[in-house]
């Protein structure tokens, strides 16, 4: 499988939430299933802007919280299991491996992982890597598919008009 990468400038202020609102239109258009995806990025660089922003569109209600100090937060819809993952505070392959993450993933469930290099070894491997860089007053965003999946995901993407409206410089 060809590597399949593609990069937004988010220059506008709502540009993070519409990629975000765009990743739940294109999970749900390319099947749902079970999907991993790992947000990489530096604090305040937009990872838990960007979930809450997916979570909301697939459906989520009432407070979204981040799992910085609860490190796991699940999110039961109907028809989907929504799993939100920070691993910033832990330091070891034990830590993360008695979060049992990999039991969540059966049926539709989306695991979104925060700071996944700090369970290296531990995560199944990710259908798609979202980087979130500073970038001249706005955000760059890295798309990297890593699955069959992750390659949907991303050509869903590219014909998401809302999205491109936002968000300028696709390469």
């Amino acid at each position: 499988m060809t590597p399949l990468q593609i990069e937004f400038t988010l220059d506008q202020p709502n540009a993070t939430e519409a990629l975000g609102a765009a990743l739940a239109h294109a999970y749900t258009q390319a099947g749902r299933g079970a999907a991993v995806v790992f947000l990489h990025g530096e604090l305040g660089a937009g990872k838990t802007t960007c979930v809450r922003a997916l979570l909301r569109t697939l459906g989520v209600t009432g407070l979204i919280r981040s799992p910085t100090y609860t490190l796991v937060e699940v999110y039961e819809l109907p028809d989907l299991a929504c799993i939100h993952v920070d691993l910033y505070r832990l330091r070891g392959l034990r830590d993360v491996e008695e979060l049992g993450l990999r039991d969540y993933l059966s049926g539709n469930s989306l695991l979104l992982v925060e700071w996944p290099l700090q369970g290296a070894g531990a995560l199944p491997t990710p259908d798609l890597e979202i980087s979130l860089s500073y970038l001249d007053g706005g955000r760059q965003a890295t798309l990297r598919a890593g699955s069959d999946g992750g390659h949907r995901l991303i050509d869903v993407l590219r014909d998401d008009t809302s999205l491109m409206a936002y968000v300028s410089n696709l390469t």
